[in-house]
């Protein structure tokens, strides 16, 4: 059975996708009959194509893939409300305030997060973010009309907000932004290929895919000879400075979730892993010296599927958890 995490995260993708035809097209590959993957609406498409804005209204908890215009106003005390925002992996997301009406004296609050949080674990973790925790966050009523436009590092960001008096309210542009060099990245879809490059940059990233797969790196430069190496205590990637692990588990942030295996070398062919969690993560850490680059793809792990894999398969993981 699914935990509560996956459950969060699952039903938050889902609504994102399912909202009766509000929200971007989520392309699947050989998606089947029943997946909850909609195509936007025929109207919406025209509207958007023609350069309108889109804009619509913010519900306590509410997902966004889309650019547009939105708008909350309670029509009752809202103590514990929080829109998601999320991209495309190559996309950032500016959040502007275009209006605002809260009682930030009478202990309103709305704040803007350069990333996600659930059940107070974040992604990207502390570990692979260029700010502190401290600095993710963006208070209005603390910086008012001195910030009223954020960008997240990422291809996700959210905002929080509580407001005690019916009728107040505010009102955001979303837009998006393209990005050269995506870092941290959580996937919309169950199954995609990527390619994540980092240009002698001092910094750790990590691909994040909400559901079980199986992941095939295809290709891995990292400037080294070959080699592949499965997590033991005795064996690793510690002091070689550029690498790649996968990781698994049942949160959203890489740093609490248990390293599978380890890339430590540059090669060309193919490592197939089945990771069976509620979470996989490509995580890749860098030194700065070298151009590191990585080519995936994954796809939702069929957990009916009991026979290996024969291509350069490796051990699974996780099952018991699903």
């Amino acid at each position: 059975m699914p935990s509560a995490f996956q459950f969060q995260c699952h039903l938050i993708l889902i609504f994102l996708a399912a909202s009766k035809g509000e929200t971007r097209y989520l392309e699947v590959r050989d998606a089947g009959e029943d997946e909850p993957f909609l195509l936007l609406s025929e109207d919406l498409k025209r509207e958007l194509s023609a350069g309108q804005m889109y804009r619509r209204s913010l519900r306590c908890i509410d997902m966004l893939s889309i650019e547009g215009q939105f708008t909350f106003t309670a029509d009752q005390p809202q103590l514990h409300c929080a829109t998601f925002f999320i991209g495309e992996p190559k996309e950032l997301i500016t959040v502007e305030y275009n209006f605002v009406n809260i009682d930030c004296q009478g202990g309103d609050f709305l704040k803007v997060f350069d990333g996600w949080i659930l059940k107070g674990e974040k992604f990207p973790s502390s570990l692979d973010h260029p700010l502190t925790t401290s600095q993710r966050y963006v208070d209005f009523c603390e910086s008012g009309n001195i910030q009223r436009s954020i960008r997240s590092s990422q291809n996700v960001a959210m905002i929080f907000f509580r407001i005690h008096q019916p009728g107040n309210g505010f009102t955001v542009t979303i837009k998006k932004n393209t990005n050269l060099f995506p870092c941290n990245v959580i996937s919309q879809t169950p199954s995609g290929r990527f390619t994540m490059v980092i240009p002698h940059q001092h910094r750790n990233c990590s691909f994040s895919i909400i559901y079980p797969v199986v992941i095939k790196i295809s290709d891995l430069i990292l400037g080294h000879l070959n080699g592949l190496f499965l997590k033991k205590p005795s064996i690793g990637c510690a002091g070689v400075g550029d690498f790649v692990e996968l990781l698994g588990g049942a949160g959203l942030d890489p740093s609490k979730m248990f390293p599978l295996a380890d890339l430590c070398h540059s090669f060309h062919g193919s490592a197939q892993m089945k990771i069976g969690c509620e979470n996989t993560v490509l995580r890749m850490v860098s030194s700065g010296k070298h151009i590191n680059r990585v080519t995936f793809e994954y796809h939702q792990l069929d957990l009916q599927e009991t026979e290996m894999r024969k291509e350069n398969s490796i051990e699974e993981f996780c099952f018991p958890s699903i």
